[in-house]
């Protein structure tokens, strides 16, 4: 996501049958044991349908979760708002009386048979977050998903953490003349009588609930085409449409121009695109941006200014392969998702606007990490901070960044990309942890990467050495003092020095610098008289801020 400057009917008893193939490979997955969110449980799927009203903020939901559940597993939680009403619950088409207390549903499966349950749960209520609900500045009513962190429990029972992907169906009755927008694939839409329309979407690739959202709104689409053809998933184009409120038509396609060629560079770099469709919304959200799944739903205030950037759509567009194709197992791995798509969005520039703009971002990335309190003070994998919001931060998002350009300039393009499209094969549609990218770029590059993710994500700050110089006449040679005994400790880094001998002529020179507090290193080469001056890290390739000695 991009931080604004400051985010029924139940299943018939074939329906697991049924599912798509990403949805029913879960059922392989070791996951019943691999979240300490919700063990001994892993949805497979949730069924959703919701009644909008005609105005205000009341909902009426219906929504079956079909779950894989351990043989131990006697009580199914759910994650719902108190605030919503539930007026009943089924487990496997038989009513059960569940608890709702504390923001939880507590759903007892005795008498449930196998290890696959269907939990049926018909609500109402006033929605108050999560799903934002609203007038827009003409006084339509508009409904929007804006979920992330944990906030999809407050309209829809889900096991509300990243760790457990499913897919999803949605059928919405809402007034005719809203067009609903939601993940995946449009399966139709046809009128249901008294002024309404029904209108169906399905998800068939597993996704987080934060990413599982409806747009609803008197929205006109806006037709990008197809595009990325070439390597679109099992051979088929990526269709891209942007949907916005009438009045914002005129100056379309504007940024949106660069959606297509975005998808194409992402697709050539990583892999196919990951879902049916992508969608670009005007829409409600507390974000500049967010990435929901096939469905990027943008702050409708950039809309009339025509404010929407190239830069923007393609932060949003990293992450449906960064973030929701490949999603981080916990929180605190943000930066698997928000790092991923700053890169990304820079590397972006850089084909679109040249070497200059790419530069220039990630210049400005640096200059923010190196004054940023958070980074100074916290680790990118920041596993004490509870306050999921607080994860938006310049760690996640520039540290991380630029943790991966640290990484692309050591390991090389063929590596680098060669570990990062093995990393999104293994882990798509599925979750990941930071150790499960270096294990994939070391098998891409060969080389052991434990320090540097060590240095680089679990220590705050950036590294502080003191560097000095000396030259020898007896032997031509020129040495580097190197300390770092100053907080964080020492880090391993390759220094690029440049060394302008006493005839004016510059040498460009490499040396690796050991984690150790301190260290004399010989610079290579030979000089016959003292070097007029030395220069470390002369374009500012390193997250350092070194000092002479």
């Amino acid at each position: 996501m991009t931080v604004r400057r400051v985010l029924v009917a139940t299943l018939a008893c074939s329906a697991l049958a049924s599912l798509p193939r990403a949805a029913r490979a879960q059922t392989t997955l070791p996951s019943l044991t691999g979240s300490s969110y919700r063990p001994g449980v892993d949805v497979l799927d949730y069924d959703v349908h919701l009644e909008l009203p005609d105005s205000g903020l009341f909902l009426r939901g219906d929504v079956t979760v079909s779950a894989r559940r351990a043989p131990s597993l006697a009580v199914l939680r759910l994650d719902l708002i108190d605030s919503l009403t539930v007026r009943s619950v089924a487990v496997d088409g038989r009513r059960v009386t569940a608890t709702h207390s504390a923001n939880a549903l507590d759903v007892p499966l005795a008498g449930a048979k196998g290890d696959t349950v269907r939990v049926r749960v018909v609500y109402d209520g006033p929605v108050h977050d999560g799903l934002v609900v609203r007038k827009d500045a003409r006084g339509r009513w508009t409904w929007f998903g804006d979920n992330w962190p944990d906030r999809t429990r407050q309209w829809l029972p889900t096991v509300d953490h990243p760790s457990d992907k499913a897919t999803v169906s949605w059928t919405v009755r809402a007034p005719t003349g809203r067009t609903v927008v939601a993940n995946g694939v449009l399966l139709g839409t046809k009128p249901v009588g008294a002024g309404r329309t029904e209108t169906k979407w399905r998800e068939g690739r597993p996704i987080p609930p934060s990413l599982m959202v409806i747009g609803a709104g008197p929205l006109v689409r806006y037709d990008l085409g197809e595009t990325a053809c070439r390597n679109g998933d099992r051979a088929q184009c990526v269709q891209q449409s942007v949907y916005v409120l009438p009045e914002n038509t005129s100056w379309l396609p504007g940024a949106f121009q660069s959606a297509g060629p975005i998808v194409a560079m992402f697709q050539e770099l990583v892999g196919p695109f990951p879902y049916e469709k992508l969608a670009h919304l005007q829409s409600n959200t507390r974000f500049g941006g967010m990435e929901n799944a096939s469905n990027i739903f943008y702050d409708g205030k950039l809309f009339p200014t025509q404010r929407v950037s190239d830069g923007l759509i393609a932060h949003e567009t990293a992450h449906q392969w960064f973030g929701d194709a490949v999603t981080e197992r916990e929180w605190a791995h943000l930066w698997l998702s928000e790092g991923f798509a700053n890169y990304f969005a820079a590397l972006w520039a850089q084909r679109a606007h040249g070497d200059t703009a790419f530069r220039r971002q990630m210049a400005a990335m640096r200059e923010k990490i190196l004054a940023d309190r958070d980074v100074a003070s916290r680790p990118v994998l920041d596993t004490a901070q509870t306050n999921y919001l607080a994860l938006l931060n310049a760690n996640s998002y520039d540290k991380g960044a630029w943790v991966l350009y640290m990484l692309h300039q050591q390991l090389g393009d063929s590596a680098f990309f060669r570990g990062l499209r093995s990393y999104y094969a293994r882990y798509r549609d599925s979750t990941a942890l930071s150790d499960d990218l270096r294990r994939e770029l070391e098998q891409a590059s060969g080389r052991s990467l434990g320090q540097y993710f060590d240095q680089w994500l679990r220590r705050p700050g950036f590294a502080k050495p003191a560097i000095g110089w000396a030259f020898d006449q007896s032997t031509g040679s020129v040495s580097l003092f190197v300390q770092q005994d100053a907080a964080p400790g020492p880090y391993a880094f390759p220094l690029t020095v440049v060394v302008t001998d006493a005839g004016n002529v510059a040498h460009r020179l490499s040396v690796d610098v050991p984690a150790e507090a301190r260290a004399t290193l010989p610079i290579p080469g030979h000089f016959e008289r003292k070097p007029k001056s030395l220069s470390f890290d002369p374009d500012s390739l390193l997250l350092a801020r070194i000092a002479r000695l």
